[in-house]
């Protein structure tokens, strides 16, 4: 199981929300090209990194903020958050992202992400963020009526590289992942499923392992508070996780 940390990026800084509340963002530095080095030289596979205000705004606007990101290291980089057309997908696979997330756009136009995935294999990846088990859009402003297994079901056959399944009311709460609805879902699909929100200690990642079908985990907070060291956590799955790889 792959641990990634998160990189929130709201007006050109690195934060972490409450619960998905932009008001309730706490600053934890204004360089995020220096985070993403240090979250690299603790020996990092992976960054994750969320646009917020694009999230909001439905267009990316921590652009700045990315590129000196993708600039600054050299591992491969997740991005979501203000996503929701081709243009804009490919405009950022152009300029060094790995993979990005589709969230919203998930939900108003599937059709979207399947041609996304057909057109780059194994470079988009799906965004389930949710509340109650159902599917929450436009920066988690806007809750549906969508059940997450649902949704995760309808992408099954469309390409897509992962699920990352957010338990909103556990993010940035430090209160543990929600294990039991992210082994529920990462058991319904074929897809690989990775787990975000609430990660907050290595007793975490080590439950979510255990699962034996949870892919990976991405951890923010925990990181940024101090909660969870990096170098331990990355010592402590390596070369023994089990069931599925991102």
């Amino acid at each position: 199981m792959i641990l990634l940390p998160a990189i929130d990026l709201k007006d050109g800084q690195c934060v972490r929300l409450l619960r998905g509340e932009m008001e309730a963002a706490t600053v934890f530095g204004d360089d995020p090209a220096a985070q993403a080095r240090a979250f690299v030289e603790a020996g990092c596979e992976w960054l994750h990194l969320v646009d917020l205000n694009g999230a909001f705004a439905g267009r990316p606007v921590n652009g700045a903020a990315v590129e000196a990101i993708l600039a600054a290291i050299d591992v491969p980089v997740q991005l979501g958050g203000g996503i929701r057309d081709m243009a804009t997908i490919e405009t950022w696979l152009d300029r060094g992202v790995t993979r990005v997330i589709l969230g919203t756009v998930a939900v108003e136009d599937p059709d979207l992400v399947r041609e996304a995935a057909r057109a780059h294999p194994g470079r988009v990846a799906v965004g389930l963020d949710a509340r109650n088990g159902r599917v929450a859009t436009r920066g988690w402003a806007e809750e549906t009526d969508v059940e997450v297994t649902d949704l995760a079901r309808r992408f099954e056959d469309a390409g897509i590289a992962a699920i990352i399944y957010t338990d909103i009311d556990r993010d940035g709460a430090m209160g543990g992942p929600n294990i039991a609805a992210t082994e529920a879902l990462a058991r319904a699909v074929a897809v690989p499923v990775i787990a975000s929100g609430g990660v907050a200690s290595l007793a975490d990642l080590i439950a979510l392992r255990e699962t034996r079908v949870v892919a990976g985990a991405i951890s923010g907070r925990a990181l940024y508070d101090g909660a969870l060291d990096l170098r331990k956590a990355l010592a402590a799955l390596s070369g023994t996780a089990e069931g599925a790889s991102c």
